[in-house]
């Protein structure tokens, strides 16, 4: 029947201007999002069949039930407040009714109808003996398809007219026909899956949220105003659309090549380490299970990583990985590597997708956009804080930090992953990334109590949706193994076992039903002993670093502040103490263009294959940008004083690659020709403590970024006794000699009072972790942020606990314009402006912004209007006052 009133209602608009037809009518594109789900939970494929294995049911009928879900996830758009949002279409469609405010969106307008009328004529055409409670879980998955759960709404007679409600009873009375008639849904009765369904509905919201997008492509669902029967349309034009869309623009599944040898991943590879020999062998029962693998830097832990993840999807546990890492630096690095190797875990004919989550690197067209809707055209937005699909679409698939979960292999910061159990928009869509997923964590001593918390909670979501988990450390202290350990058993259901042992390298294993820890032998190469001398004052390593260069040593001196790295760079470069071209800074305050451009420049100078001219004389002034996961080598090393697990890894970057006495690269059987290895740590004397300044006097920088002066202490006092650092012998004694509970008590009364703040802050920033996190097992809704309001729009719920940060866009003036500073042959539009981005604080952006001259305020506004990529962010000209501010090499300077 073509005359049902369910015709006469949009559900989708064109702007104005378009050669297309000007809306799409309601049920037609409510059938387009189930046909793209009805696609997406193929019965045959691992997604659908591991979801109705956790959800106990048979993986057809989640098919058939959740499309019909899918189908009612727009039934809020029948409220004639919604539809008076586009008019003068046609005489046929319903008219405006100005009664009627569209004050509530349509996502929480359609629970609402579904709550309080609907879900009680479905069970009575159902004949289903079942309450209305075991039912709401679904609608509100589908009805929060716009990434966030729907509102309670009530007094739905002020959004919808008595015809309203009938044309969407009408609807779904012909979609239960189309999808229902000849399924039992006997199922839905079961008490058990409707507690099971609170842990999958994450996922779930996942699937809704990208059908809706796919569904919304006009590239592959056209727009039709022609009315025609619903299972005609279903049939003929719904289903056929989605096999096209989804093979077009959401990569399918792409075959996991079986895994037969290491050689397949890494061809350079002739002797396994230890480490990579444990992961060829180990056992792996066809289960999730979590990997903690700890062993000193060079040991290989990123190819037995990279090993163990092939062996796991050859299994059938998982499609894909996604990389996490604690910086851009570090994350730029591994998607290098992960490029060389990514594609033997593929079958050789497939194509699968590598993505970079943070942008910050030029993708290769040889490989292929992980979803590919950059093209769709644009629909019409609803309201001015409503967005439509496409147009959410296409500004989330144009960040690649978003998009990196839902490639088959992804590399970015860990924050990216972290936002899936933070209430933040498209969360959902995050958590359906990572399901079917490894998710390997690199350098996961390198995050505070903050994220650690976070991060336990991830690895719990992760095991509750059957994922397995690989983390990788040189450092991890017993608390901290322990609790990443619990999470996972927490996700698996699990009783929690303790860790005992105290071995080093050690390879930690839990699945459902064991725990292994399995000391590992380290390879001979890597095990070695760093002397440990120290400097007393800033002037000492400001010589030190002058003469290693004057004698043609490679020198990195690690400073924990930004401001304490720029003043040792202008100090040694001021006078000629070392020539400008033998000196590189690298921190966090260089736009995105001399920030890629320093970082390559760095793995040039000290990379593996660094060359004896290359790095003779080089100096780097650096932060914490260097001491994770940078495949770096330095003939000496210094670094101000910093929390022991730093400074491990800090000392992993001194004579990491063997070479010999003038710094010719050896092959790896050799040993390392030059002399012994020492690392100088500028640092107060532990035996001279006068007072609670003990450090601040001589490093006020680091006691602010590293408030926990007692443990500083226990560092500097720990490497004084021993003179180095042997690893692996010293590991856990540096470790829980420093973070052990009984060292504590071994901090001088002086500083008893700055470490017990710190502790003090490490429990709140816990705390507020777990606040803000999700409550997963209430399930994908509005109380599972209840503790935060993190689901409201103007509430930001960080990865971080860092100062708040501006992104901000420097322009400099040409021909009375502003453009962007990285403007040129290489970088156009709006790649301009983004390479032209750096981070400031909110107070140095709110000192340089009172100095912009009022002759550039309009120009900075109409910018921003005509480019969209610089409407969320600010802008700066480089002059007037400002214009010193920056330099290409020495960043950001106000």
């Amino acid at each position: 029947m073509v005359d049902q009133l369910f015709y006469r209602y949009w559900g989708k608009a064109s702007p104005k201007g378009l050669d297309t037809p000007s809306y799409h009518l309601l049920p037609y594109h409510c059938l387009d999002v189930a046909a793209v789900g009805w696609q997406l939970l193929n019965p045959e494929q691992k997604r659908c069949q591991s979801l109705a294995s956790q959800l106990g049911v048979d993986p057809q009928w989640l098919q058939q039930w959740f499309s019909f879900c899918l189908a009612m996830h727009d039934i809020g758009k029948f409220a004639i407040a919604f539809q008076g949002q586009v008019t003068g279409q046609t005489d046929y469609l319903v008219r405006r009714d100005n009664r009627y405010e569209y004050s509530e969106r349509h996502d929480s307008l359609g629970y609402a109808l579904w709550c309080e009328l609907l879900c009680e004529r479905w069970l009575a055409r159902s004949s289903l003996d079942c309450s209305v409670r075991y039912l709401k879980p679904w609608l509100e998955i589908v009805t929060g398809h716009h990434g966030v759960p729907p509102k309670r709404v009530g007094l739905l007679d002020n959004f919808f007219t008595d015809q309203d409600k009938q044309a969407a009873e009408m609807f779904m009375e012909q979609v239960y026909s189309l999808l229902l008639a000849e399924i039992d849904l006997s199922p839905l009765i079961d008490k058990m899956l409707y507690k099971r369904i609170k842990a999958q509905s994450w996922q779930l919201s996942g699937v809704a949220v990208l059908a809706d997008w796919l569904g919304s492509d006009q590239t592959h669902f056209c727009y039709r105003t022609q009315r025609e029967g619903l299972c005609d349309y279903w049939k003929q034009r719904a289903l056929p659309n989605a096999v096209q869309g989804l093979a077009a623009s959401y990569q399918c599944r792409q075959s996991v090549a079986p895994f037969n040898n290491v050689q397949q991943l890494f061809p350079f590879i002739h002797h396994l380490t230890p480490l990579q020999q444990y992961a060829l062998s180990v056992s792996l029962p066809k289960q999730p299970q979590l990997f903690m693998l700890e062993d000193v830097t060079g040991a290989g832990k990123t190819e037995a990583a990279l090993i163990l993840s092939h062996r796991l999807m050859s299994q059938e546990l998982a499609d894909g990985l996604y990389v996490g890492l604690p910086t851009m630096a570090t994350a730029n690095a591994m998607y290098r590597r992960l490029a060389k190797a990514y594609r033997a875990l593929y079958v050789e004919e497939a194509l699968p997708s590598l993505v970079l989550a943070h942008g910050a690197c030029q993708h290769s067209k040889a490989f292929t956009d992980s979803i590919g809707m950059v093209g769709q055209s644009a629909d019409s937005s609803y309201a001015g804080d409503e967005p439509s699909a496409s147009a959410f679409c296409s500004a989330w698939l144009a960040d690649n930090r978003k998009k990196a979960l839902l490639a088959d292999v992804g590399v970015g910061t860990l924050d990216q992953a972290l936002l899936g159990v933070l209430p933040a928009r498209h969360q959902s869509l995050r958590m359906l990334g990572l399901a079917r997923k490894v998710l390997l964590v690199d350098e996961v001593h390198a995050y505070d109590s903050y994220m650690q918390s976070l991060l336990e909670t991830l690895i719990e979501a992760q095991a509750g949706q059957g994922g397995s988990v690989i983390l990788l450390s040189a450092t991890l202290s017993q608390s901290m193994r322990s609790g990443l350990a619990a999470a996972y058993q927490r996700g698996l259901s699990q009783p929690e076992n303790s860790l005992i042992s105290q071995a080093y390298p050690l390879a930690t294993r839990i699945s459902a039903d064991r725990l292994d820890e399995d000391f590992v032998e380290t390879r001979k190469e890597v095990a070695r002993k760093v002397a440990v001398e120290r400097f007393d004052s800033e002037q000492d390593a400001l010589d030190k670093v002058v003469n290693a260069s004057a004698e043609g040593h490679c020198v990195c001196w690690v400073r924990n502040t930004v401001n304490d790295a720029r003043r040792a760079f202008e100090l040694l470069v001021q006078g000629g103490r070392i020539p400008a071209e033998k000196i590189m800074l690298f921190h966090s305050r260089f736009t995105m263009q001399d920030r890629q451009r320093i970082e390559n420049r760095t793995l040039d100078l000290f990379g593996e294959n660094s060359t004896v001219d290359e790095r003779q004389g080089q100096v780097l002034i650096a932060t914490q940008v260097v001491e994770q996961s940078l495949d770096l080598d330095f003939d000496l090393m210094i670094s101000d004083l910093a929390p022991i697990d730093l400074l491990i890894q800090r000392a992993g970057r001194l004579h990491r690659h063997v070479r010999n006495v003038q710094g010719q690269r050896l092959k790896e059987s050799c040993t390392d020709r030059r002399e012994a290895p020492v690392m100088y740590i500028l640092s107060p004397p532990p035996g001279m403590i006068e007072d609670e300044k003990w450090l601040a006097r001589l490093l006020p920088g680091t006691a602010y970024v590293y408030p926990n002066t007692g443990q500083l202490w226990l560092t500097a006092r720990l490497l004084g006794r021993k003179r180095g650092i042997a690893m692996p012998a010293d590991a856990r004694e540096l470790i829980e000699g420093v973070y052990g509970s009984a060292a504590q008590s071994e901090i001088p009364d002086l500083l008893q009072d700055a470490s017990f703040t710190a502790r003090g802050e490490e429990r709140t920033k816990r705390g507020m972790a777990s606040l803000n996190v999700l409550k997963l097992k209430k399930g994908y809704c509005r109380q599972a942020a209840e503790d935060n309001s993190g689901w409201d729009e103007d509430v930001r719920i960080p990865t971080r606990l860092t100062e708040d940060n501006v992104a901000v866009a420097l322009a400099i003036a040409a021909d009375g314009e502003l453009q962007p500073l990285a403007l040129g042959e290489e970088y156009k539009g709006a790649k301009a402006w983004a390479m032209s981005t750096l981070n400031l604080s909110e107070k140095d952006w709110h000192q340089a912004s009172k100095r912009i001259p009022n002759q550039w305020q309009a120009a900075i506004e109409q910018l921003k209007s005509d480019n969209v990529c610089l409407r969320w962010i600010e802008v700066l000209p480089l002059c007037g006052e400002n214009a010193d501010c920056y330099s290409s090499d020495g960043g950001w300077d106000l």
